[in-house]
């Protein structure tokens, strides 16, 4: 990857709905040239998915939390089963293994306080192997951002 490869990766990161002319034109290459690069980009996985970012608040999924999830033990069974149950909570938009203090750190975005109980009680407590969970409500989101610098 060269400095014009990073380029197109930063200007489809801060837009992906641009068109190819519009990126050979800000990275001074032709149209053809340029296409060629974000298809090798793509076929190579450094770009994984083109995705519309929502405002939460305006779809209604107001409250984001961020779930430090233990495990009662740290088996291999244990773990895959926890990633299989997460994966299909549709509540749950980010899913991360960590190391520390807890073994996962979940992002969770809901309605309400009354959509998060529910899906703790009835979601994410129903699932085997946990010892504990502690939730930090955002309170104000002052970055989110999702592009990396390149």
């Amino acid at each position: 990857m060269d400095a014009i490869d990073k380029k197109i990766l930063m200007l489809l990161q801060q837009d992906a709905k641009q068109n190819t002319k519009e990126i050979a034109e800000k990275v001074g290459l032709s149209v053809s040239p340029t296409f060629e690069r974000i298809k090798k980009l793509e076929q190579k996985k450094y770009i994984k998915n083109y995705v519309a970012l929502l405002d939460a608040s305006k779809i209604g999924k107001s409250i984001s939390v961020y779930c430090q999830v233990t495990l009662a033990v740290h088996s291999r069974e244990l773990i895959d089963d926890f990633k299989q149950h997460i994966l299909v909570l549709p509540e749950v938009t980010g899913c991360f293994h960590v190391s520390g203090n807890y073994d996962f750190l979940l992002k969770v975005a809901v309605n309400d306080m009354n959509e998060y109980q529910k899906f703790i009680i009835e979601k994410l407590s129903v699932i085997k192997g946990i010892s504990n969970v502690q939730s930090s409500f955002v309170m104000e989101e002052i970055k989110n951002d999702f592009a990396y610098n390149l």
